[in-house]
């Protein structure tokens, strides 16, 4: 039976779909959508008419001060999101992917997929599309197997949660867009001294609350301090595992009341309580350089898990070498 592939880039063509993946969803190209610096592009596989899969990529633009120019770059995470008419999903994968490349190319410099959860998944599509793998490292809490979250954190992380809330630091979901606003404004101020790592527009967490925290796929949490918000952090849920997308806390000036591990804690234990089997964080680096957000994180508990990202170059010459390099 043929294939149909269908590209969409803007909201209002996108038909209703079936499917519980958040990072493949309507609501999520929504968000994109919607936030400055993203391009969404979403690639519906149907047969007869009835989907059997869909993929969404994220184009993201960014500005670079040194040297000055502007990247832009494709980033999907996982490799789509398959139905139950899907029988073969390597072979609907293949097709995917090559439309994908064909459409990113003409205007990213990089096409980086991640978050593999099954890291065989499309090898061999991957490598006929002239893709490369790296090596790559994810951090995972299993939180079914315990009684409470804590089970696993480190005694010195166990110390510091008890220390912030005894220096009078509290934590809880954030219930306005006036919080949610002020939590993205202190967590750009604490990742614009992280060069490496990417914070999107302000409006990706006003769209967040419209879009996911309604229907229940998001959350923010907030940590305050006499009523000023010094930490937080935002998760995505997506199926049976929970994801932590950004966190992080004014520890410099909060330094008594640990609002960066506070916002972890509350992440977990939610999380927890929700019935989740696990809890996810997003980026946690290369493997093969130490990472201080990787050797912070799991102080809570975590274990480090094998996996590998592919990635395509637009320029035919570098990736080519890239290709010889990581075979």
């Amino acid at each position: 039976m043929p294939l149909k592939l269908t590209t969409y880039y803007g909201g209002s063509k996108v038909p209703e779909l079936p499917g519980t993946n958040t990072f493949h969803s309507t609501e999520l190209f929504h968000i994109y959508e919607n936030t400055p610096g993203y391009t969404p592009v979403l690639i519906v596989a149907s047969i007869k008419d009835q989907p059997v899969a869909k993929l969404l990529a994220a184009i993201r633009t960014s500005v670079r001060l040194f040297p000055p120019g502007i990247i832009k770059r494709c980033e999907i995470y996982g490799t789509g999101e398959y139905f139950e008419a899907a029988v073969d999903k390597e072979a609907i994968f293949s097709d995917v992917l090559q439309r994908l490349t064909q459409e990113a190319l003409r205007n990213c410099f990089l096409i980086e997929f991640r978050n593999l959860d099954n890291a065989m998944f499309g090898y061999k599509a991957f490598r006929e599309n002239h893709y490369f793998a790296i090596n790559w490292l994810r951090v995972r809490n299993s939180l079914h197997s315990l009684q409470k979250v804590e089970d696993r954190f480190s005694p010195s992380r166990i110390r510091q949660i008890k220390k912030g809330l005894t220096n009078g630091a509290k934590v809880r979901e954030a219930q306005s867009s006036e919080e949610i606003k002020t939590f993205a404004q202190m967590l750009h101020h604490v990742y614009s001294s992280k060069v490496r790592r990417h914070f999107p527009n302000m409006k990706f967490f006003q769209h967040l609350e419209k879009q996911l925290i309604k229907g229940k796929q998001s959350k923010i949490f907030i940590v305050t301090y006499k009523d000023k918000i010094i930490g937080g952090s935002a998760c995505i849920y997506s199926d049976d595992s929970a994801y932590l997308w950004f966190s992080g806390g004014m520890r410099k000036l909060y330094a008594p009341q640990h609002p960066g591990i506070l916002a972890v804690w509350k992440a977990l234990d939610d999380a927890k309580e929700r019935g989740y089997r696990h809890l996810e964080f997003m980026d946690v680096g290369l493997p093969f350089r130490k990472h201080g957000y990787r050797e912070f994180v799991l102080r809570f508990g975590g274990k480090q898990i094998s996996t590998r990202r592919w990635f395509h170059f637009r320029w035919d010459w570098l990736n080519r070498m890239l290709i010889k390099m990581y075979e």
